[in-house]
Order: C-alpha cells, then structure tokens, then sequence
C-alpha cells in the first residue's frame, strides 16, 4: 500500500523574473529561491501560471527548471510543470526535464472524459517519472471526477499528489482524502485565500506565490498547535489576498512588484499580453505591500 508522500507545508510557485530586454533574469529567480529557502518552504513549483508559463519558450520553461534545481541542490523537491494541453509536447518537455535529473513533474491534462484522460495520463507516466503531481484545475466547477482521481491513484504508482484548484476546493479536499485514507498527498492551489479551511480539512501542502515568510509562520503556528496565532496572522493578510486574487494577471503584477520592492527582483517586469495595472491599481498595491514588508520583517 502506498504510504502518503511526505510533503508538507508551503510549495512556493515562482514568478518569472523579466529583466528589461525582456530575456529572463536568472540571477533573480536564484535570488527568490534562497529568499523561500531562508524562509522554510518546503519545494517548489516552476513553471505554471503564475510564472507566465505560456509565453515561455520550451528553452526558457527547461532552463528555468535546471537554475531552481541547481540552487535548491537536493535539499527539497523541486515540481517541473508540464502543462501543456498536446501529448507530443508534453512527452518532449518531460524528456528534457528528466535529462536534467528532476524526476517530479506536475500533469496538466485537458479533460474531455474518462477514457481520453487516462491514456493520456497512462502515456506520460510510463515515462520513468518518479512522482506525479496531478493538476485538477476548474475555474467553475468540480473538477476531475473522484473516481478517476481514485483509480489512477491506485493503478499507477507514480501518482502521489494532488494539486486541487476547484470551486469550491473544501469539500474536495475532504473527499478525497477520505476515499484515498489520506495515502494520497493533497495541495491546495489558489484557494490560499482559504488556507485555514484547508488546514482544518487537513489538507498537507499549499501551493501559493510569493509572501514566503508569512506563509510558511501561519503553517508552521498551526502544526505546533497554536491555531489561533496562526489564523490571526492569516486575517493579517486577508485584504492582500482579496486584492490580488481578484484575477491571475493582477496577481503576477501585484507579487513581482512586491519582489522588486523587496529588493530580490531588479524590476517588476511582466511579458504582455497582461491586463493593464491602472493608477487605482497601483495606489493600492503599495499600500499593501508596505503591509507585507513590515510583517515580514517582523517574521524574520
């Protein structure tokens, strides 16, 4: 019987740093690793959304997995996501992560049903992958049927987590790690704007961007017991969340602006198309991340 994969706490997924030629700055994303590091996550995620992972050239998504690999040099897991919604791409950027020596890969498979999706999934981990990270992602719904989710998980022995990022997540959560007797290791995705419904759900691992050292004191708090701390340093945070949630690109502009106000990215550089960040915008994102900076720097 497979045993539950041991990765628990905060999975930080990394922005790409743009330098202002618009190539990417690589130093910066070594500089954001050591900053997570510092701050006790527990892996990392590169690329997916939140790294403008579609307007990146194959090359760039390869390179960007080697220099989180060579940074972080074993000491946690490193995620290479495979998003892409074709099989022959998939298939070839898996092979070159894999050259590289990262054996945990994050699977985005389109779903058109059960009979499609399982081949697809079956196809990519005959290909000698030791972990997978399945992305079961709906911006409107339930998301991948659980029964599916169940069979893969004990047919395939790769497959040991969950990225769940569904509406609503909860109950999800819930239900799977039932049927599954918590053998299989559930992430939550964007629904950190609801991490202490998960933490009570007992879901193991959360999969935000950026605010490494708040999020990593919220779940460390909560595992030693102390709950209510964990959940008012959470509150703390609420009105960022609300903010930046508010739709994936104002998210990308709002944390790689916080990183560059931190000093750990040299700009805030973004790679268009993106939906403009307005004067109201910004008014209210410096409020934020003055917030932020001064928890942080209490944190630390």
């Amino acid at each position: 019987m497979k045993q539950l994969y041991p990765l628990f706490g905060i999975v930080t997924v990394l922005n790409t740093p743009f330098k202002t030629d618009n190539t990417i700055d690589f130093r910066a994303l070594r500089n954001n690793v050591s900053e997570a590091m510092n701050a006790g996550v527990a892996g990392f995620l590169v690329p997916a959304m939140a790294s403008e992972v579609y307007k990146l050239s194959e090359d760039e998504r390869v390179k960007m997995v080697e220099t989180v690999l060579e940074k972080v040099d074993r000491k946690l897991p490193v995620f290479a996501g495979a998003g892409e919604t074709e099989i022959g791409k998939s298939k070839r950027i898996i092979a070159r992560y894999l050259e590289l020596g990262c054996r945990n890969v994050l699977f985005q498979i389109p779903y058109v049903d059960d009979k499609q999706f399982r081949a697809h999934f079956e196809e990519l981990a005959g290909m000698d992958v030791e972990m997978i990270m399945l992305q079961d992602w709906s911006a409107s719904g339930y998301g991948l049927p659980d029964e599916l989710i169940c069979e893969l998980f004990e047919s395939v022995e790769s497959f040991r987590c969950l990225k769940i990022e569904t509406v609503p997540a909860g109950v999800k959560y819930s239900r799977i790690l039932e049927l599954t007797s918590g053998r299989l290791n559930v992430s939550g995705g964007w629904a950190v704007t609801q991490m202490i419904e998960g933490l009570k759900r007992g879901v193991h691992a959360f999969m935000p961007t950026g605010m490494h050292w708040i999020y990593a004191e919220i779940y460390r708090l909560w595992t030693s017991g102390k709950e209510e701390e964990a959940t008012l340093l959470f509150h703390q945070i609420l009105p960022v969340l609300a903010f930046s949630n508010q739709h994936l690109d104002i998210s990308i502009h709002f944390f790689k602006q916080l990183l560059n106000r931190q000093g750990i990215y040299p700009t805030a550089n973004v790679r268009k198309p993106l939906l403009p960040f307005d004067s109201v915008h910004q008014q209210i994102a410096d409020q934020l991340i003055d917030k932020i900076i001064d928890i942080e720097s209490k944190l630390k």
